[in-house]
């Protein structure tokens, strides 16, 4: 399919969304959101999902350029935006039943911080940085930040990164656990492509429960966590790739799971 603001394709079981306005950073305007909702539609047969961007950024947060229908300047116009564009794409996202893999290719701010940090596994290079940049211009983090940096860092690295609205490096970003890892900007895409195939050649079922699962646990309490465990479980247990796995394990053979 073919979108303004993003690139979109599926190969191999991979699905891939690259952002596509090199020539504005990447910055996101509401359309551009509404492309990646759409795009998550119409994932077909995907078994793994990899965002990026084009060009030398992944993504420099929503775009404040007069036209571009992304003004945070405006209050209102602010809430809109979130609540029509930005804030369904990311509850897109938290709900694939699919793995994700972000490649963060240079600065990652505001909802594009968000954008990068929603997947299961946030790969960046050594020129790449996280950014809450909000307080620099007198608003408040969103795109799911408050949420979700808490989880990933703690309040004392959330509250750091948001109030003093200073970029975390790449490398600073995964000795924090913020991110999954951090390498070389000319290992990137391969590194985060490598990732991206080894989960589409994974249980895909399973995963998909795991997302959930990992997702519900942040919310519930140990006795809910293990309900929803045992549940997952009868679930990924009817699956296809479950006996595949159990009879690979027998023949002492690797699994040839299909997803299904």
């Amino acid at each position: 399919m073919t979108y303004e603001n993003i690139k979109f394709e599926v190969a191999d079981s991979i699905a891939t969304i690259t952002l596509n306005r090199p020539e504005r950073l990447n910055a996101m305007p509401p359309q551009m959101a509404d492309d990646i909702s759409d795009a998550l539609d119409h994932l077909g047969d995907a078994r793994a999902l990899l965002i990026t961007g084009e060009g030398r950024a992944f993504c420099s947060g929503a775009d404040l350029a007069a036209g571009a229908g992304g003004d945070v300047t405006d209050g209102q116009n602010a809430y809109k935006s979130l609540t029509r564009s930005y804030n369904p794409m990311m509850m897109k996202l938290s709900k694939l039943p699919i793995p994700i893999v972000t490649a963060v290719n240079g600065p990652a701010a505001g909802v594009g911080c968000s954008l990068a940090l929603a997947s299961d596994f946030a790969i960046a290079g050594t020129s790449a940085y996280f950014l809450q940049a909000f307080v620099n211009i007198g608003l408040v983090p969103d795109g799911g930040a408050s949420w979700m940096l808490t989880r990933l860092v703690g309040k004392a690295r959330a509250t750091e990164m948001m109030l003093l609205g200073e970029k975390i490096g790449g490398e600073k970003a995964a000795n924090w656990g913020l991110i999954y890892k951090c390498v070389e900007d000319d290992a990137l895409i391969n590194e985060a492509t490598a990732l991206a195939a080894r989960l589409a050649n994974g249980p895909t079922v399973a995963i998909g429960l795991m997302r959930q699962g990992l997702a519900a646990a942040l919310e519930s309490d140990y006795a809910s966590a293990l309900r929803i465990e045992a549940e997952n479980q009868r679930i990924a247990g009817d699956s296809q790739d479950a006996r595949e796995g159990a009879i690979s394990f027998l023949q002492k053979r690797k699994a040839q799971f299909k997803g299904q």
